[in-house]
């Protein structure tokens, strides 16, 4: 098998991704497994959903979801990617449908069930410890998303407000610990800049910043 190992920057087509993951034997029951891991307002979230369009597209059943719903609070990531681990993958490894309950942020608990069917062709996990060392074996593909301190903090006091500053401040210093325990960034197939200012068509490339895939596939 021929191995990409690309360490400049440069652009790569979802679809030559998702080619690489059709060709790799299925690792989740009859499911592939994407994981979409990277620090904080890094752009995963818009990664993921990019990734399931072109799935859509190809008519692959697919299905996002996000660690921001499991975590069990500001302080929950761990409980967060447990809850992925034992009640969703692990299930569906077992041929069982994975379960999970929602996190409401405003009421701060958990809260309606939402279910993981087993017939999926894609399931796409992103946030922070979506990639953590316990899904390695599941897994067909490892994205990392990052970009600067600065772009992140400003992206996430947009979204959640000033008041919340303290608490985004606390999140990515806990989160700067937790990736370098897991080598999260290291283990990744490919990093993705997630504030490229490389020419590309955002719906359908990703702008790269290190490849490593051992395939045959179109992103070889």
């Amino acid at each position: 098998m021929e191995s990409t190992e690309l360490e400049t920057p440069a652009t790569l087509t979802i679809d030559s991704l998702l080619d690489h993951v059709q060709a790799t034997p299925a690792r989740l029951g009859r499911t592939r497994l994407i994981g979409v891991d990277g620090p904080a307002g890094s752009g995963k979230t818009t990664v993921a959903a990019r990734f399931a369009a072109r799935a859509e597209a190809r008519g692959l059943r697919c299905q996002v979801l996000h660690m921001d719903n499991l975590y069990d609070g500001w302080d929950g990531a761990v409980r967060g990617f447990g809850l992925l681990r034992d009640h969703v993958l692990q299930r569906i490894s077992d041929g069982r449908e994975g379960r999970y309950r929602r996190y409401d942020w405003v009421q701060g608990a958990y809260a309606e069930l939402h279910v993981v069917p087993t017939t999926l062709d894609l399931l796409i996990v992103e946030g922070v410890t979506s990639c953590d060392r316990d899904a390695d074996h599941w897994q067909s593909l490892r994205l990392w998303v990052e970009t600067s301190n600065e772009v992140r903090l400003d992206r996430g006091i947009e979204r959640d407000g000033e008041a919340l500053r303290d608490r985004w401040l606390d999140w990515m210093r806990w989160e700067r610990d937790h990736f370098a325990v897991q080598h999260t960034r290291d283990r990744a197939h490919v990093v993705v800049d997630g504030n490229p200012t490389v020419a590309h068509d955002s719906a359908t490339e990703l702008a790269t910043k290190s490849v490593h895939l051992d395939h045959d596939s179109a992103a070889s």
